[in-house]
């Protein structure tokens, strides 16, 4: 079932679920990742060893095309799939707004453009054992060896490996932990919030790869700061 609501400028369409309390919530962003992207990205949460999750799906205002698209792929899967689309306010905020509407006990983010390996998830659950917020390595897909490295966030003349990075994209973590703080809409809100959660609770780095991180796309934030970088 669909459910259109509007408020001022911002339509929101929502694909409503069933009353299951959900354990897990994979919240994801959208914002014109071609749909093959897209798909790869949602396919690999429907393909997770551990079930008990639910996936929201937050359309950052991307073209109408790619968004009906985007919404009759998770129409198929509404048992599982929350679809929400608004104007574009970036990621941050998107997730913000994501946090408040979600379901799960835990949270965690997946980038549109990359995927979990099966037993995300499930590693993910028994990562966290005796801490609040944690983060991960990746197994990341490169196409040279600097594609390995990424802006510092104190200094983006500097480039420091993914591997001593806090990724979006990797943070799992009880929901107090999201309800009780925002992500900053500015380059590296990811590792921002995880300082400011170590401040009030237990987080740790963890090594695992379960997480598949493209780093082969030339217009991400970080692509575009390190090229502004070479020309400085």
């Amino acid at each position: 079932m669909k459910k259109l609501k509007t408020k001022g400028s911002t339509k929101e369409i929502v694909l409503t679920q069933n009353n299951t309390a959900n354990l897990v919530s994979v919240l994801m962003t959208v914002y014109n990742t071609p749909f093959n992207k897209v798909k790869q990205a949602i396919d690999s949460v429907l393909k997770q060893d551990f079930l008990n999750y639910e996936l929201i799906v937050i359309d950052d205002g991307s073209h109408l095309d790619l968004s009906l698209q985007i919404l009759s792929y998770c129409q198929l899967h509404q048992h599982k799939i929350k679809y929400m689309r608004h104007s574009n306010c970036g990621q941050s905020q998107s997730i913000n707004l994501a946090v408040k509407i979600c379901n799960g006990n835990y949270i965690t983010i997946l980038d549109s453009d990359d995927e979990y390996k099966p037993n995300h998830l499930s590693a993910c659950l028994k990562g966290i054992e005796g801490n609040d917020l944690i983060s991960s390595h990746t197994e990341t897909i490169i196409n040279t060896p600097e594609d390995y490295f990424v802006p510092d966030k104190n200094n983006h003349q500097k480039n420091i490996h993914v591997d001593d990075c806090i990724l979006f994209a990797t943070l799992f973590g009880k929901r107090e932990v999201f309800l009780n703080q925002s992500f900053k809409n500015k380059y590296a809100a990811d590792a921002i919030f995880y300082e400011q959660a170590a401040l009030n609770y237990k987080v740790k780095k963890i090594n695992l790869r379960t997480y598949i991180y493209y780093r082969n796309v030339s217009n991400s934030i970080s692509a575009k700061l390190k090229k502004e970088s070479l020309l400085k």
